[in-house]
């Protein structure tokens, strides 16, 4: 029995693909064929799988009917953690999700999951993304002060939603926990955050993210050992389409 992680799959079966770089580059060529083939090879029904978030390009549950349908299909507990591009997950109504698909899908906000003797806790996250200025040399030398404040605001509100998780686990008595973002943790100029600072509060032992896409995204924010805590990235173009084991 394995935890797995992966995300974005941004799964297209009944609605248009917006990303460029889903259209153009050769990676995401059949991504979809790659992963269940590689789910089917190195997972079981005993594995859970946590998909951390941009599951589908549909704008509404109708939308989604055949991408739900694969995710239904891949081996194992299926986890879910809301991604920016999910328009189909209205954030007030997590547990309506969890009400119509459970068990065979698992919505994690506001809420936890369990894993052995860890408890699961995630939210969307959010992380300042620019505009940045550059100088003709290519380094960063001011930003848009007005999306940063904006973006300040949706941090502690994403925050708030985290801290709600963990200390539900908490509660019920979970000391043990593992740590799921969708935007990854820092942005490109910081080395903590609310997120981290959270992570290290509660003693979360690992962090897991995604969002970030293609060569150029790959080191926006933290990976590996980081004050006490394991960072991984699981984008599913950075991990071509494996699943990351987290746990054994």
């Amino acid at each position: 029995m394995s935890l797995y992680a992966i995300g974005d799959l941004h799964l297209h079966f009944q609605s248009v693909l917006k990303a460029p770089g889903q259209l153009h580059d050769p990676v995401w060529k059949k991504h979809e064929e790659k992963f269940l083939k590689n789910c089917v090879r190195v997972m079981t029904d005993e594995d859970t799988l946590v998909l951390v978030g941009d599951h589908s390009w549909g704008k509404n549950l109708s939308e989604c009917e055949k991408d739900f349908e694969y995710i239904r299909n891949l081996p194992g507990r299926k986890i879910l953690l809301r991604g920016n591009h999910d328009m189909f997950w209205d954030a007030k109504k997590t547990e309506r999700l969890n009400e119509q698909f459970r068990p065979e899908l698992n919505f994690l906000q506001d809420n936890y999951e369990t894993y052995q003797d860890y408890a699961l806790v995630g939210t969307k996250g959010f992380t300042f993304e620019g505009p940045y200025y550059l100088n003709r040399r290519g380094q960063i030398i001011g930003w848009d002060e007005a999306e940063e404040a904006h973006a300040k605001k949706l941090i502690e509100r994403e925050a708030a939603r985290l801290r709600t998780s963990f200390e539900a686990a908490r509660a019920d008595g979970y000391s043990k926990f593992i740590m799921f973002l969708h935007y990854p943790p820092t942005d490109i100029l910081e080395k903590r955050s609310a997120f981290t600072d959270m992570a290290e509060k509660y003693g979360a032992s690992q962090v897991i993210y995604a969002h970030c896409h293609g060569q150029s995204r790959f080191h926006d924010s933290i990976q590996g050992e980081y004050r006490g805590r394991i960072y991984r990235l699981v984008s599913g173009d950075f991990l071509k389409w494996k699943p990351e084991k987290i746990l054994d």
